[in-house]
């Protein structure tokens, strides 16, 4: 899987509410809700529906299977 095409994926996505899938250390996973609100060249900002939290992600969380944008 090529970055490029996972950051062109992620910029598409960007304004939509979507869930997602984070497998965290010691196999903490964790499912929230949240629009994907700014893109940069290394990351990208997601701001939670529940509670109006920002975090954010590197592409490689995608490409490592760290995250899963559920559709």
């Amino acid at each position: 899987m090529n970055v490029d095409k996972v950051r062109d994926e992620v910029k598409s996505q960007e304004g939509k509410i979507l869930h997602f899938k984070f497998n965290g250390s010691r196999n903490q996973i964790v499912e929230f809700d949240g629009e994907i609100i700014e893109t940069y060249h290394s990351i990208f900002v997601v701001k939670l529906v529940d509670d109006n939290n920002i975090k954010s992600f590197s592409y490689s969380d995608l490409i490592t299977s760290s995250l899963e944008i559920l559709k």
